[in-house]
């Protein structure tokens, strides 16, 4: 899972586009002053928000963020990084444990790009927005109404049901609480169906009345469960009587000064009248004006693009229409002037960007967005928006990135990207359902308005959609990302958003997101039915070179099948998203004579204690997990452990414990098949799931998350998602046999020390919606193979361990074993510290670098000093591969294996060197 990239310091800048606001000017001053507004608060509050006008029966008045990147052009670095902090303070609150099992929900349309960047704050929880564009095929999980909002019905269409069930923390994520009936909706709704103890509220502001926020803790008390809140800012908005009526008369007014009245055509904001701008000094305004410092007390922030509080300027009036409510700043009427060909050539269509959008991967978050999946956008991104440069013309000063409605996430991560590969000063916002009234004024936050019709085919029918503070920006370029279900006849109409698009700026680029639609939900049969489609588990000889009743293989035979491939075309195709690290296999490392003599070495120096390992970790699943339990191992590194533990078992007890073998891919989850060949065989209360050591805990969270999606799709309970691990160094279970990090003499080979059998395969080619996943046997490797050697040399050990195994579970039963957590943290502080940004790229502990160093392209290894013999074979294999080895005094682990980031074929090792063995 990748780390979320270091936001910029969040600021709060008042004049965040050119055009938006007059320099020391507050975007607020001018509907405070006519309509007795005041905005009470924390002093960072006019810095994130401006005020409006709307068309809404509702509620007059507009708050307007300028961090938001919805209605105000902003730098992505400073509307990414207002997100990912608050997710970071999210995740301050809730501590790590509690964070890794969290959900975040935003909003549909303004919050759904706030909240997945909330969700990258918190690293690893999964996100989900609500929507108002239903999709044919795919169940509504929830939803609730937003009572104040022009569109007030939200829909929650998860891909995966059990996204929403657990009892973990639900984060709900708005850009403004006003009066929290929305949060209210939200809970009540979800709380019914999906009960929890914790939720979480989110928002840049909060603008809540003393009585709502009242209103929010009871209701928490009535359901039971807390509720926190965590916002960027805090403060209220006071508004006098008869306020609604004298907003629709002031936006009535302003509409009907402008030819063709309101709604008509609109490109251009009105301007303040002179009427207007008199009454300002009445008594009715005075509060209003004195609630608020003086304009020259908000100075632009630094690097916020210079303005001279002027709009529309250079080409941002149309020839063929004029913005609803439209007035000059004489208070008469706007007539059209003439503007540049090159801006009015409507004909000219917009150039196309292929992004090469990786395949599958949902263009956000409206049917779920998971760790496994950010991770593919991240290796993508940097492809992606180097596309996006090429494309961008050589001469740009200041480019748009324009998002459309609820696609938020997508365009923000590309502009955030852009912004850090080109020159130009890149600028994001999207475009919007939301009907506001534009005014051409420094103190007025919607300074021009674009108008055009909707081009996604909405469910509500056809309509006007608003891009805001586009016209009149001073914009060289402007890229509109869409999704393919946007990309319609009606976006490339001669009215359409690229055409007006085109009145404003001289290059207008188009790039389209796929649309993710999920697959139809599969429909499991009986548990008698799958069963009789399941195969029996294959065995040795046949399959491995294990005896038949040390293990079960779960998975097919995929023997004949060539699956390898070189290291680094499966590095290259990996880090790009091209491909998944199950859908190949590593060419088998043979070692050599010099590599395996340390083998063996390092086996007879650390028998002892493996064997002690071993006894301690089953004797504490026969007294805590069942007395007579079901071993599964995750292959391929659980299956020895897992073996040497049913031996201990048979030993100490003269227990015959049966153990088998499944697949568990990381961002796919554990073989499903395999779950319903032991449910129909075992009860899944006795299963106890086995793995060689913990690294990050990346596994451990995959395990969690697979068996939930398993119970809420089959029905079936009872798996446990505790593992049971000989070492856990990264302090990620409660079931272990030592927390030391030290080497595992089966981490130092592949399948040659694993029955001869490779890591296991996930391919949709090859495995069908009835098969195990796939794994081979390499029976040509018999002369090299170590296996059951491994295994005899442990378990001849367990006589001489048995006391002090007795003594060890005795004093475990008594300490506090729960997880810490502290290698995950670790893992993202090496991330940073090195500049990698990714905790997929940062291999932790002995076993974890030894596969680096075997199977992918090593940058470098950190290792622990004086750690001594349980690095010496990393030593070794990083001489023969050309990687350097460093030395840490403070090293959480025995060692770290880096991972070359960036990943390009020719990077092989520090210098370029391909493998020598």
């Amino acid at each position: 899972m990748n780390p979320t990239p270091t936001p910029p310091t969040p600021t709060h800048p008042p004049n965040p586009v050119r055009g938006a606001a007059g320099a020391g000017v507050w975007s607020g001053s001018w509907v405070a002053e006519r309509l007795g507004v005041e905005l009470a608060g924390d002093d960072t509050l006019p810095g994130l928000l401006g005020l409006a006008l709307r068309r809404n029966p509702k509620r007059a008045h507009l708050l307007v963020s300028n961090v938001l990147g919805k209605h105000v052009p902003q730098s992505p670095a400073v509307v990414y990084g207002h997100g990912v902090a608050l997710g970071r303070r999210v995740r301050e609150l809730l501590g790590d444990e509690e964070a890794m099992a969290a959900v975040v929900l935003g909003y549909a349309e303004t919050a759904t790009g706030l909240g997945h960047s909330v969700a990258d704050g918190l690293h690893l929880a999964p996100y989900l927005h609500s929507t108002r564009r239903p999709v044919t095929g795919v169940a509504r999980a929830g939803g609730f109404e937003e009572s104040h909002s022009h569109a007030t019905s939200h829909l929650l269409l998860p891909e995966d049901p059990a996204l929403l069930v657990g009892d973990g923390p639900l984060v709900l994520v708005d850009d403004e609480f006003s009066t929290g009936n929305t949060v209210l909706n939200t809970i009540r709704d979800l709380h019914e169906r999906y009960p929890r103890r914790r939720y979480v509220v989110v928002a840049l502001v909060d603008m809540r009345s003393p009585a709502d926020a009242a209103r929010l803790a009871d209701f928490a008390g009535e359901i039971g469960a807390r509720v926190d809140l965590v916002a960027a800012a805090s403060g209220t908005v006071r508004l006098p009587a008869g306020v609604l009526e004298k907003g629709r008369a002031l936006v009535a007014r302003h509409e009907s000064a402008a030819p063709g009245g309101p709604g008509g055509g609109a490109t251009v904001a009105p301007t303040d009248g002179a009427t207007e701008a008199d009454s300002a000094t009445t008594a009715e305004n005075t509060t209003a004006a004195d609630a608020f410092p003086a304009a020259d007390a908000f100075p632009a922030a630094d690097g916020a693009p210079a303005t001279d509080g002027v709009a529309a300027t250079d080409g941002a009036l149309a020839t063929d229409g004029v913005a609803a409510g439209a007035v000059g700043r004489s208070g008469a009427a706007v007539a059209p002037e003439p503007v540049a060909p090159e801006r009015t050539d409507r004909g000219r269509a917009a150039g196309r960007i292929e992004l090469r959008w990786p395949h599958g991967l949902p263009d956000g978050g409206r049917h779920g967005f998971t760790p496994a999946h950010r991770a593919r956008l991240e290796r993508a991104l940097p492809a992606m928006a180097a596309r996006v440069a090429e494309a961008l013309p050589a001469d740009a000063r200041c480019v748009l990135v324009l998002g459309f409605e609820e696609l938020m996430y997508a365009p923000l991560r590309l502009a955030r990207e852009l912004e850090q590969v080109v020159t130009a000063e890149v600028r994001y916002s999207t475009t919007t359902r939301s009907p506001v009234l534009a005014v051409d004024d420094p103190g007025y936050a919607i300074r021009s308005r674009i108008v055009f019709p909707a081009h996604d085919d909405p469910a509500d029918g056809p309509g006007e959609r608003y891009a805001y503070n586009v016209a009149g920006g001073g914009f060289d370029a402007v890229v509109a990302v869409v999704d393919s279900a946007a990309d319609t006849p009606e976006l490339h109409a001669p009215d359409g958003l690229l055409a007006r698009l085109g009145e404003h700026t001289p290059h207008v680029l188009l790039a389209v997101v796929p649309s993710y639609v999920p697959e139809p939900l599969y429909v499991p049969a009986s548990c008698e039915e799958r069963s009789a489609m399941l195969s029996e588990p294959l065995r040795g000889p046949a399959f491995s070179s294990y005896a038949p009743d040390e293990v079960g293989w779960l998975l097919q035979d995929l023997s004949d099948v060539t699956l390898e491939a070189p290291t680094e075309e499966r590095e290259e195709a990996i880090q790009s998203g091209g491909a998944h690290y199950a859908e190949s296999l590593p060419v088998e490392y043979q070692p050599s004579e010099q590599y395996q003599e340390l083998f063996h070495q390092a086996l007879d120096a650390s028998a002892v204690r493996l064997a002690r390992a071993v006894g301690v970790v089953t004797e504490t699943v026969i007294a805590e997990r069942s007395p007579r339990p079901v071993l599964v191992s995750l292959a391929r590194a659980g299956t020895p452990v897992g073996v040497l533990m049913r031996r201990w078992a048979r030993f100490r007890h003269g227990l015959d414990v049966p153990h088998y073998a499944v697949s568990i891919v990381r961002g796919r989850g554990i073989d499903a098949n395999a779950l319903r060949w032991l449910a129909a065989h075992h009860d899944p209360r006795d299963v106890v799931f086995v793995d060689g050591w913990t690294g990050k805990g990346a596994i451990t969270r995959e395990l969690a998350d697979a068996l939930r999606e398993f119970e809420e799709s089959d029905g079936i309970t009872g798996f446990d998602p505790e593992i049971a691990v000989l070492a856990d160094p990264g302090s990620c279970v409660r079931t272990y046999g030592t927390r030391e990090d030290f080497l595992i003499p089966s981490a130092c080979l592949n399948s040659t020390v694993s029955g001869l059998i490779s890591r296991t395969v996930l391919r949709a080619d090859l495995v069908g919606p009835h098969d195990y996943h796939g794994a081979k046997f390499y029976r040509e490797l018999a002369g090299s193979d170590l296996s059951v050697a491994f295994l005899d040399a442990v378990s001849a050990r367990f006589s001489e361990v048995a006391d002090p195994v007795a003594a060890a579970v005795k004093e475990l039963a008594a300490a506090d074993r729960t997880p810490s957590w502290a290698g995950w943290a670790a893992v993202e502080r090496i991330s940073e510290e090195y500049g990698i940004h990714d905790v997929n790229l940062v291999k932790p502990g002995v076993g974890e670098t030894t596969r680096v160093l075997l199977r992918r392209v090593p940058w470098k290894i950190l290792a622990r000093a004086g750690a001594g013999a349980d690095v010496e074979h990393v030593r070794l294999l990083a001489e023969q591969r050309g990687v350097p080895v460093e030395e840490v005094d403070e090293l959480p682990y025995t060692c770290v294996g880096l991972i070359h980031p960036k990943y390009t074929r020719g990077a092989t090792g520090a210098d370029g060197r391909a493998v020598t063995v």
